[in-house]
């Protein structure tokens, strides 16, 4: 079973017939559960429950607290390349975007992961751009290996790969995955997504799974959110993450609710998604899954991420370059998009003292794992 075959159980569905008639008595029921359904998150998610975020954060912050604390962990991405074979109508690097192309080799990689060891980071998400070609299986494998001379917990967010593919970086030292689908409707995925390996949408939206079975300890999903309907983007994100967390039981799952930022030549069709849009989102990840992990990058500003953090947050980036090298070559043509300018190390720790947060690098230590 795939989880299309979930998508599919909603084809015919009328979200916002459904929202239009939810009721406040709906939304109240629903906050009061202790293990909610589909359609508890579709109350979450509704109009209706914009009257009830106080309560619904309330909760949040409550059974957060309970199952982690008030410790946030830290991470940083590491660009690798930027090289990428597809036209993606909403991304910096799409094949037609114009940047600047760029790839480290072994050597700069080495001193790139010094770079960003020397700031204390034991967490690291390895990201390249969708070319198989300039950015191989080996050689995403091979950074990888280096990167684990230097970090206990190595991250990837690369292009979508066979479980064979997959099973090769976790040889080498990978044990998370993240993988956005942009957006869950089909429609809209094939409009943004012209041309490339991108354009197949049941491989994408199948490449958590293959992570899952190829041993990745744990999985980040999420939707781009304002390519298409936010409520549905994030009401088919969470349905992915209880897919697999039924499936895979062993698996650390952690949703993301990202939103576009803006890069040379941005797609035109946007839709707005607000701050109180993007908090509701995440606390309805919350509330369904208490035990979920909530990751936020320097797509938002400091302000924003102070004022979310007590809804779950579990994990936050710092020191973040999105150029390639951008650690440790002074890059500054070769971003995907543009981050916030509020997203250094010092001020990240100081935002998370100043609300009664502890930041911590390392939360585990890597070992062999073996499942069936």
């Amino acid at each position: 079973m795939s989880f299309y075959e979930v998508i599919e159980k909603y084809r015919d569905f009328d979200f916002d017939e459904y929202w239009k008639n939810v009721t406040d008595d709906d939304v109240k029921r629903s906050i009061a559960k202790h293990r909610m359904n589909h359609m508890d998150v579709l109350n979450l998610l509704s109009p209706a429950a914009e009257r009830h975020m106080e309560e619904m954060a309330q909760k949040a912050h409550k059974e957060s607290v309970q199952n982690f604390g008030k410790t946030v962990t830290l991470y940083t991405p590491m660009y690798i390349a930027n090289y990428c074979e597809n036209h993606c109508l909403y991304c910096g690097y799409n094949c037609h975007s114009g940047i600047k192309r760029k790839k480290l080799n072994l050597e700069e990689i080495d001193l790139e992961c010094q770079s960003i060891a020397e700031q204390g980071f034991k967490h690291i998400l390895i990201l390249t751009g969708e070319s198989e070609k300039y950015s191989s299986i080996e050689y995403i494998g091979d950074a990888v290996k280096c990167a684990s001379k230097y970090f206990p917990s190595i991250g990837i967010e690369v292009y979508p790969m066979s479980v064979e593919g997959y099973k090769h970086l976790v040889s080498n030292g990978a044990e998370g995955l993240t993988v956005y689908q942009e957006t869950y409707n089909e429609e809209m995925y094939q409009k943004v997504h012209i041309k490339g390996p991108k354009a197949n949408y049941k491989w994408r939206l199948d490449a958590p799974e293959r992570g899952a079975m190829a041993g990745m300890r744990t999985l980040t999903l999420g939707a781009l959110l304002g390519l298409y309907k936010w409520r549905e983007d994030a009401f088919f994100t969470i349905l992915h993450g209880e897919y697999l967390k039924d499936k895979y039981p062993y698996i650390e799952l952690s949703y993301s609710a990202p939103r576009i930022r803006p890069f040379k030549g941005c797609f035109e069709g946007i839709m707005d998604v607000t701050d109180r849009n993007m908090v509701q989102a995440m606390l309805a990840m919350r509330l369904f899954d208490p035990h979920a992990g909530l990751n936020v990058s320097t797509r938002e500003n400091l302000e924003m991420r102070r004022n979310i953090m007590p809804f779950g947050v579990t994990k936050i980036s710092a020191g973040v370059s999105t150029d390639v090298g951008g650690h440790s070559q002074n890059e500054h043509d070769t971003a995907q998009f543009e981050v916030n300018h509020d997203c250094e190390v010092k001020q990240v720790t100081d935002m998370l003292k100043s609300i009664g947060y502890q930041h911590v690098f390392k939360d585990w230590n890597r070992f062999e794992y073996i499942h069936e």
